[in-house]
């Protein structure tokens, strides 16, 4: 593939355009995946053992440690599931800046993609500063009743099957049409097409990112699987329902657990 014009971009942000839209370069954005996940392991490992709260006093250090986890875990399992949507924009960006037309930076868009991931990060601190001070999530953020992860399970399950599931997934799997429907050469409109993406990922994804408390927040096991789950069924439509029956079937088994400990 010849080399892209990139002109209409900063010079910093051409050269990180270049390493996401030239195949050859591919691996530039798996080494920053790799890396990022290194970050969460760290980080998990630090927060987990020493600065995560062990008892109902949360105040704001707590709430600020497991809000800067979130972010990292957020960042680390949505990112690479949004790179198909961000190239595939600065692929559309390319081609019109070859025609000479007005174009806005790709990382416009990330940004508004991000921004909301943000918001859901800060949203699932205070849940889980509340289950901590309600005594429902034990020192390592672990659901501390069968009951709960049952009910995280299952709800998350039958989410799989629901019209708005439907619905989110299909935007996120077809940037393509997405983007025709609704360019614009605003750098405000860029950042509310970045925004409408990240919804229509939480739309997908916010249900099964809940099940960290069931598993363990930072569980890195868990985190693994749970983005191999999320990338998966973004790259074909034939993932969601079997993915909803298992998590019924978990979500069971849980339950059944949690009636015979009583």
């Amino acid at each position: 593939m010849t080399d892209r014009d990139l002109s209409y971009l900063k010079p910093g942000e051409a050269l990180l355009g270049r390493a996401l839209v030239w195949p050859r370069l591919f691996l530039s954005l798996v080494a920053l995946v790799v890396a990022g996940w290194i970050v969460v392991i760290l980080a998990a490992g630090h927060v987990l053992h020493v600065t995560m709260p062990s008892g109902p006093g949360w105040h704001v250090g707590d709430f600020v440690a497991a809000a800067l986890m979130w972010v990292a875990m957020v960042l680390a399992m949505m990112l690479p599931g949004a790179a198909p949507m961000i190239l595939t924009y600065a692929e559309i960006a390319d081609t019109a800046a070859r025609k000479g037309e007005r174009i806005v930076s790709p990382f416009v868009l990330a940004a508004g993609y991000i921004l909301v991931w943000l918001g859901f990060a800060v949203l699932a601190a205070l849940v889980q500063g509340s289950l901590t001070y309600a005594g429902l999530l034990d020192v390592v953020s672990v659901s501390t009743h069968g009951w709960l992860s049952a009910v995280l399970f299952v709800g998350a399950g039958f989410y799989q099957f629901s019209p708005l599931k439907d619905a989110c997934l299909h935007q996120c799997q077809r940037p393509l049409p997405f983007f025709f429907a609704n360019w614009t050469t605003r750098r405000s409109g860029i950042f509310r097409l970045g925004l409408r993406q990240g919804l229509y990922c939480l739309g997908c994804c916010w249900v099964l990112m809940l099940l960290m408390f069931a598993v363990g927040v930072m569980n890195i096991v868990g985190l693994v699987v749970l983005t191999i789950v999320i990338m998966g069924e973004k790259m074909t439509t034939r993932l969601a329902r079997p993915i909803g029956m298992a998590l019924i079937v978990i979500g069971a088994v849980f339950a059944v657990t949690a009636g015979q400990m009583r």
